[in-house]
């Protein structure tokens, strides 16, 4: 009988010993792919919110009209515009007829002089142009009709004033072109009002691997919003089938802040392959400021995630059993107790607040981080400074209970 009793105890505890190698696999695979799919959540919230929100589109690329760099390429783009469709020639109307063979047979000479002279001073219209708020309330108006622009960019779908042609982001600055000629009529270079309509185009980005990621994009397009809940369930899964879940935890929180960590590293590596790749033709400066524009919300937000994977592994941490995190709390409850004793010494009561806080203040505690949590879910669009200010408000406000109870 004991030599059975003795089999059974120890097939059950092999056959439990294998159910948890077998959880703690399936809770391991489960954070491994909750960490994996943190970056790729980052960027279908991008993708998805870049394109369906139109005032966070406005708010992206509005900044790009008083950028030096995209006003210094529109004003290059519109003078070639302008200068290939104005005939240097009828600037001679009004000479009289016996000095204009002359002044004809010297601009062999002085072709190129009036040349550059005459370039310089369309130049300084289109600039002034560029520059101007009359330009900036365009750029604006016409990227909040056209807040599909990102999905054009990588789609090549749809109309409007930003195309995808042959693997390159163009603009059409034909209604540049004609406030240029106006200003040009105006200063006396009557010649230019001759111009006929022009569209021209400006190519501020180009890539052979547009098309490529393509089929990637809209992927993560109709992922949108999904995606980061799906990567959440996963972690949290992971963290409950675990047999230590602090330590989980921590895990958990710590790799999908590495790996969404990779993603910003990235954008800073391909930004600069990306520019180095760039054709003679497209503006290097301009290329680079509508990147940063376009990329700013997706910096943003890997800043949110590794700030928010950094306090929950923090916060579990600091909860737990070892010896560090015990003197951690050993030192908060120190330096509460020395506020507390210095307030009983200058008489402070709290009445009622203190008892009731001595016996519900746990879960106080807990609504007070339940409420921090809704808080960050709720925002619309957080930073890593959002999350590091709830946090520390968290952290007062668990002072202020845990004080309040003991006084």
């Amino acid at each position: 009988m004991l030599r059975e009793r003795v089999a059974v105890l120890e097939a059950d505890r092999g056959a439990g010993a294998s159910r948890h190698r077998v959880r703690a696999f399936f809770a391991a695979l489960l954070i491994v792919v909750g960490c994996v799919l943190a970056p790729l959540a980052v960027l279908a919230s991008w993708t998805s919110s870049e394109v369906g929100d139109t005032d966070r589109y406005v708010a992206t690329v509005a900044p790009l009209a008083s950028d030096a760099d995209v006003q210094d390429a529109v004003a290059d783009r519109v003078t070639d515009a302008v200068m290939s469709h104005l005939d240097l020639n009828a600037l001679l109307s009004g000479v009289a007829l016996d000095q204009r063979p002359a002044l004809e047979k010297a601009l062999g000479k002085l072709g190129d002089a009036l040349q550059n002279a005459v370039r310089g001073f369309v130049h300084d219209k289109a600039r002034a142009v560029a520059a101007s708020d009359a330009f900036a309330t365009v750029w604006t108006r016409a990227n909040r009709r056209a807040h599909s622009a990102v999905d054009k960019a990588l789609t090549g779908s749809g109309g409007g004033a930003v195309q995808l042609t042959d693997d390159a982001v163009t603009i059409d600055l034909g209604p540049v072109v004609d406030q240029v000629k106006q200003r040009l009529v105006a200063d006396g270079l009557t010649v230019a009002g001759r111009i006929p309509e022009v569209h021209t185009e400006l190519v501020v980005a180009r890539s052979e691997d547009i098309g490529k990621i393509r089929p990637a994009f809209r992927v993560l397009q109709v992922l949108g919003n999904w995606l980061p809940v799906v990567a959440v369930l996963f972690l949290a899964v992971g963290v409950l089938l675990a047999r230590g879940r602090r330590r989980a935890t921590v895990a958990a929180a710590l790799g999908a802040a590495f790996a969404t960590l990779l993603l910003g590293a990235g954008l800073v590596v391909f930004r600069a392959l990306y520019l180095d790749a760039l054709p003679p033709g497209v503006s290097r400066g301009a290329a680079g400021s509508v990147y940063d524009a376009l990329t700013r919300f997706l910096r943003v937000a890997v800043r949110t995630v590794v700030a928010v994977g950094v306090v929950v592994a923090l916060a579990a941490w600091v909860t737990g059993g070892g010896r560090w995190a015990r003197r951690v709390r050993g030192a908060w409850g120190d330096g509460i107790g020395a506020v507390r004793g210095a307030a009983d010494r200058f008489g402070f009561r709290t009445g009622p607040v203190g008892p009731w806080l001595g016996r519900y203040g746990v879960w106080v505690g807990w609504a007070l981080v339940a409420a921090a949590v809704l808080t960050l879910v709720l925002w619309s669009y957080p930073t890593g400074w959002v999350v590091f200010g709830l946090a520390l408000a968290l952290v007062f406000a668990l002072a202020l209970v845990t004080f309040l109870a003991g006084v």
